[in-house]
């Protein structure tokens, strides 16, 4: 897919690896519907997007809302009058241990509170979303592009029962989109990161910081932009679909 004058929606598009893909498509002359809650924060990468050149609109919207996520597409395909491609990127986490004992005692275990709300959002919003982008790109005759940003934990991370739960399913959604959705010329892929130098891990401890980068083969935390990069070759490659892109720097072996 030639990017230029494409009609791209991104979720989660405030911070992070959502501003840093919205910043690569801008520079590649898409059009965005950028999608978040944090309005300030949103505002303010539409702004750097659009001195890029990038015709930008904002979206507030809880992907996890079904009726939100259906008036969501439709006003975006009423305001561009197409829709090219989504990136499933918005995300959550409360992590906590499946249970916590410490000398027999039992003193903590993860709440049904912490499992929903991630699985709400990670899980049921990547679906709302990828099922109206997909009804709207087959109602419109686009060939789209859906990726779901899924993650290293998908693997099973302690602490992560419900993050994990959630980046495999978006993973396997994928495919199963990719085997639905060919028939209409609509390709999907996903993007698993490993640790990334976002807002939130920039905000750790030095000594924190400095052990997880340990056992990093490559010795760095990857850069958002290079999460971005991944996400645009999905875009880019017409034969590329159903496929999962690891970006971890050999962490995960």
């Amino acid at each position: 897919m030639d990017l230029q004058d494409k009609v791209i929606v991104i979720t989660g598009a405030a911070r992070g690896l959502g501003a840093a893909m919205a910043k690569r498509f801008a520079s590649k002359g898409s059009k965005l519907a950028l999608v978040d809650l944090q309005a300030d924060e949103l505002n303010r990468i539409a702004t750097t997007c659009k001195e890029l050149g990038a015709e930008v609109r904002s979206y507030g919207a809880n992907v996890a809302h079904e009726a939100d996520v259906v008036n969501l597409f439709t006003q975006i395909v009423a305001d561009f009058g197409r829709l090219d491609g989504l990136v499933n990127n918005a995300g959550i986490t409360r992590d906590a241990l499946l249970v916590k004992f410490k000398d027999g005692q039992l003193l903590s275990k993860m709440t049904l509170e912490q499992w929903q709300s991630v699985i709400d959002v990670n899980l049921t919003g990547v679906f709302l979303c990828g099922r109206e982008a997909a009804q709207h790109m087959v109602q419109l005759g686009s060939p789209g592009v859906i990726v779901n940003i899924s993650s290293i934990s998908r693997a099973g991370n302690m602490g992560q029962s419900n993050y994990s739960a959630t980046k495999a399913g978006v993973q396997a959604m994928a495919v199963t989109w990719a085997k639905e959705l060919a028939r209409f010329g609509i390709r999907t892929g996903s993007v698993a990161p490993g640790f990334i130098n976002t807002e939130m891990v920039a905000g750790m401890k030095p000594e924190a910081r400095d052990k997880l980068t340990s056992g990093i083969p490559l010795k760095r935390m990857g850069e958002p932009d290079e999460i971005a990069s991944a996400v645009e070759f999905i875009f880019a490659n017409d034969y590329f679909s159903g496929r999962l892109i690891e970006v971890d720097g050999v962490l995960r072996l």
